[in-house]
């Protein structure tokens, strides 16, 4: 095969919840794309993003976090992120510095033949000895992995290493999208995860995990960006909790949702929201699957 052939993959990102795959995401992709909140299980759907390295492409697969739940939601999501090992060339699996070993045994246990890096996140929150006893922890499944990487989103110099390494194990293969596009997934969807980030962000309680956002329509006219979505949630007490007294906390995720999609688009954006109860869309395993997950 020749060296000078472009190199083209799906790399898809797995770990628990919370182990850093939105964020280490939107780092290697130098935009924000993918939905980061310190809630656990935010991210609902696969999301592709791709990043052009040196003349090598790399899609990746962000998706939902590994987590044992017997809710159709969560069950739905859990599916989807195992599904997605199977259809990348690559796998990273990522595992905070804080993170027990287990994790990563019971990904063994399910993928033992799996190509996968071990890519360890947080490296900046811990000290080099507590670094490198992780390290020494994770030797023992030398065998299993294709290399290990510790990284951190706050150190811009762990970027190259980290795709250089990627780049290694992908296939010799034509660019499966133009160098261009940041991403095939439309932005209907893109500007969902950046509402529905919001949410997150301004309602600290259970709220967030009983919702979620329907983009209805968006309109792109000259250079403004009009986009209808719908706030879903199962029940008239979630939807006070959303709307808050006078309107102050659908004002509040308005603002910032408008924020996100303007930094996302570099365009002026008008954002209409209402809050809408449809009781039980959390269990209803076909009308999570049409509209808030794939």
């Amino acid at each position: 095969m020749p060296d000078n052939m472009k190199k083209s993959g799906f790399v898809a990102l797995i770990g628990r919840t919370n182990a850093g795959k939105s964020s280490l995401l939107n780092f290697l992709l130098g935009e924000k794309l993918s939905l980061v909140s310190h809630k656990q299980n935010a991210t609902r759907r696969k999301i592709n993003a791709i990043v052009m390295n040196d003349d090598n492409q790399i899609i990746f697969i962000d998706t939902p976090g590994l987590h044992k739940s017997s809710k159709v939601m969560n069950k739905t999501m859990i599916e989807i992120a195992l599904n997605s090992v199977g259809d990348a060339d690559l796998v990273l699996f990522l595992a905070s510095v804080h993170d027990d070993i287990l994790n990563y045994e019971e990904f063994l246990l399910k993928f033992d033949t799996v190509k996968h890096i071990l890519v360890l996140t947080k490296i900046d929150e811990t000290s080099d000895e507590k670094l490198a006893k992780k390290i020494i922890e994770y030797s023992k499944f030398d065998d299993k992995f294709l290399a290990l990487v510790p990284t951190s989103i706050k150190k811009p110099i762990c970027r190259k290493p980290l795709l250089d390494e990627i780049c290694k194990y992908l296939p010799f293969h034509e660019y499966y999208y133009d160098p261009e596009l940041l991403s095939p997934t439309i932005s209907k969807d893109i500007y969902r995860d950046l509402i529905l980030e919001s949410i997150f962000e301004s309602v600290s309680s259970e709220v967030p995990y009983c919702s979620d956002v329907l983009v209805e329509k968006v309109i792109e006219k000259d250079n403004l960006i009009s986009v209808y979505a719908q706030i879903i949630t199962d029940n008239n007490s979630h939807k006070k909790i959303l709307i808050g007294k006078d309107g102050l906390t659908i004002k509040r995720i308005g603002i910032k949702a408008k924020k996100l999609i303007s930094d996302f688009s570099k365009l002026k954006i008008y954002l209409n929201l209402e809050v809408v109860v449809k009781k039980g869309w959390n269990s209803n395993e076909m009308l999570i699957r049409k509209h808030f997950i794939y």
